[in-house]
């Protein structure tokens, strides 16, 4: 199995790169999210890839992040989705997105995707909601943020900040927002050392008013 791809981008498809290594030219397709100007002809890049074997074909579906990968996987094994099915839902709801939504049972958020409607919603979440966990949901979104320029959250320094934002986002969740709401809402607010997860909350509310 191909475990990532390095090499030369070659061309940009409509949903395809095609990428060189070695002389040899490997078409994957990826999400629309990497067809927006991420990336360029001639960009060196390194992609995780999921080989789909038929009878007639082998097709190559790839990622910019491991996590969006694993997250395809986990699609593409919900009865009724194939991996085609799967890469539009992730070219339309980043894999954090799609674990909030799950968690939080937005059957409406996931069904934003296309092709996918409210049934099937339902299934990805009552299929993948024991795959996910809320804490490791807000610990990744966190870790994206962080590594994403100029959108660090303020005074995310430290295990103890991390931890006391994760149990607001919990908390709002609780009180029935959805995990995405919840999120922002917390990202929202000046978080200080000194803060902990009820005077977390208290800002957050305040911003969903």
């Amino acid at each position: 199995m191909i475990a990532y791809l390095k090499g030369t981008i070659e061309e940009i498809e409509q949903d395809a790169l095609l990428i060189d290594r070695g002389g040899i030219g490997f078409r994957v397709f990826v999400p629309a999210t990497l067809l927006d100007g991420s990336v360029r002809t001639g960009d060196q890049v390194k992609i995780h890839t999921y080989l789909n074997v038929k009878e007639d074909a082998l097709t190559l579906y790839g990622f910019a992040d491991r996590d969006d990968l694993e997250v395809f996987k986990l699609l593409t094994g919900v009865s009724g989705i194939g991996p085609k099915g799967a890469m539009g839902i992730l070219s339309t709801l980043s894999a954090d997105d799609l674990r909030f939504a799950v968690l939080s049972d937005d059957v409406t958020f996931i069904s934003k995707a296309p092709g996918i409607g409210k049934k099937t919603a339902q299934k990805v979440i009552l299929e993948l909601k024991d795959k996910f966990k809320l804490e490791d949901a807000v610990e990744k979104k966190l870790a994206h943020a962080e590594a994403g320029a100029g959108s660090s959250l303020s005074g995310a320094d430290g295990s103890t900040s991390q931890r006391a934002q994760s149990d607001a986002v919990e908390a709002l969740v609780a009180l029935g927002y959805s995990g995405t709401e919840a999120l922002q809402a917390v990202r929202k607010v000046a978080v200080t050392e000194d803060m902990d997860s009820e005077a977390i909350l208290k800002q957050a509310l305040k911003m969903l008013f």
